[in-house]
């Protein structure tokens, strides 16, 4: 009796543990499972918010044929200009280099595509960079982006701050000729906010990862100063 009744404990407890290795299985593939499911929805919702992002842009008068840059100029060796509003380096650039650029552009030999990134968001409380960058846009709207982009980096605010005010925007647009109501309205409503959104996720992927970066007809320029892109320019225009 004693053996047959060992038997059967020994028969019991491995029908146990077979039921709870399966039952781990299925609790394994459900949990597998509801990662795919979980993964697959996660690629669908970020390809669809992706698409939306990247389609429904509109690009400012004067833009590039790809949308992420405002053309100045039309010389034949082009100047990709990356810099943003907030960047101390980009000022400094200007001052230094800006009047250069100009005078390539008004000879004739260079057209520029400055592309107003966003970078540095994270060094203001009110993503002062990409509200910069879209009043830009409205600027461009209003043919004065060239003269906006000046009066910005003369009146730069520092680091780690609001920035400027969209009425403070809004005042320097005025200054510089822009219809204050018009422009105004563009800056407060962020209609430009999805393009900046492109231009800065198009020099992302281009590998621009500091600003400012100048590129002469698509190569690097070592030296970003008035002499060296002067050459950099004539050297391409050869």
């Amino acid at each position: 009796m004693s053996s047959r009744k060992g038997q059967r404990d020994a028969a019991r407890v491995v029908r146990e543990q077979l039921a709870r290795e399966r039952r781990r299985r299925r609790t394994l593939w459900t949990s597998v499972g509801a990662v795919v499911v979980l993964v697959i929805a996660g690629l669908i919702g970020w390809s669809l918010w992706s698409g939306q992002k990247s389609d429904t842009f509109t690009a400012p008068p004067g833009a590039n044929d790809a949308g992420n840059g405002i053309v100045i100029g039309g010389g034949p060796v082009t100047i990709d200009l990356y810099e943003d509003y907030l960047c101390p380096a980009c000022k400094r650039f200007q001052q230094v280099s800006g009047a250069t650029i100009d005078k390539l552009v008004a000879d004739g030999k260079a057209r520029v595509i400055f592309h107003p990134v966003a970078y540095l968001d994270r060094y203001s409380t009110t993503e002062y960079s990409t509200r910069s960058s879209a009043a830009s846009g409205c600027a461009a709207r209003g043919g004065k982006f060239k003269e906006f982009t000046d009066a910005l980096f003369a009146r730069q605010p520092a680091e780690g701050g609001p920035g400027l005010s969209n009425d403070e925007l809004t005042d320097i647009g005025a200054g510089v000729g822009l219809d204050r109501d018009d422009f105004g309205s563009c800056v407060r409503e962020g209609t430009y906010r999805p393009w900046t959104d492109k231009v800065t996720e198009d020099a992302s992927r281009a590998g621009i990862t500091g600003t400012p970066t100048i590129k002469v007809d698509g190569k690097d320029v070592a030296d970003p100063t008035p002499a060296g892109i002067t050459a950099a320019v004539e050297a391409a225009g050869k």
